[in-house]
């Protein structure tokens, strides 16, 4: 969902990201540290 978030154009909500939590680690800063325009809202990840 991310990656097609990145891709998308405007603005992407993803939310219920427990799943990502688990199953990558630090890929919100990974995706930043690449250029990524990506952040964590409260729970949220908006792309």
């Amino acid at each position: 969902m991310i990656l097609a978030g990145l891709a998308a154009e405007g603005e992407t909500e993803v939310s219920n990201i427990f799943h990502i939590d688990r199953g990558y680690e630090n890929l919100i800063e990974k995706l930043q540290g690449i250029g990524a325009g990506i952040r964590r809202v409260e729970e949220c990840v908006l792309v």
